[in-house]
């Protein structure tokens, strides 16, 4: 019945001198109006692309996943909160050795992201027991402290407790920052006296 409908209509269709021709386009207008938004849809995209920056770009990422980012400022008044005492803020220092035992963030827990088999042991228990972790690695385009923050999430712990230094070690240790060499708990700090006349002592 259907198709038998279907036929008649066509054929009336055909005969009429009102007829619809099947092959005009009827909506010319709605049809430049896609071509046109899609257009500048992609054209806001790719400008928008452009000005992006890498801390804006690193920004997206992390908040897709729940997990903040942190400047010099904030960075700083978790360091000298007296919960920092306590572990329960720590600082996760995702560098490699040599990077590490040359200065970090006095009381940073190492964890070099492509050698994690040596440092799971250790950080996992702290990032449980902490309330807030923050992560660095060098800064700039430097992406060990993501991969870090999101094998951690990866691992169990909850990305609220979980943030991202940006501005990294190269950042801390040029604003005067008190830095740590050796192994952690070490003792040797430097002051900013001392990195600025490149001293090597220890304040103990």
């Amino acid at each position: 019945m259907a198709l038998l409908g279907a036929a008649v209509a066509l054929g009336a269709n055909f005969l009429s001198p009102r007829g619809l021709r099947l092959t005009r386009d009827y909506f010319p207008n709605d049809r430049h109006s896609s071509a046109k938004l899609a257009t500048t849809n992609a054209a806001t995209a790719q400008a928008a692309g452009k000005s992006v920056s890498p801390a804006e770009e690193l920004a997206r990422r992390l908040r897709e996943r729940g997990i903040g980012l942190l400047g010099i400022d904030q960075v700083s008044q978790s360091f000298q909160d007296p919960r920092c005492a306590q572990n329960l803020i720590i600082f996760i220092d995702a560098r490699s050795d040599g990077d590490y035992v040359k200065g970090h963030i006095p009381g940073a827990y190492q964890f070099d992201y492509y050698r994690k088999e040596n440092h799971l042991g250790t950080v996992l228990p702290a990032c449980q027991a902490a309330q807030q972790i923050i992560i660095y690695c060098n800064g700039g385009n430097c992406e060990d402290s993501e991969l870090t923050a999101n094998l951690l999430q990866d691992a169990g712990i909850p990305a609220e407790k979980l943030f991202v230094y940006g501005g990294g070690f190269s950042e801390w240790a040029t604003k005067s920052m008190t830095v740590e060499t050796g192994q952690q708990g070490s003792g040797q700090i430097l002051s900013s006296e001392q990195k600025l006349s490149g001293t090597g002592g220890a304040d103990k």
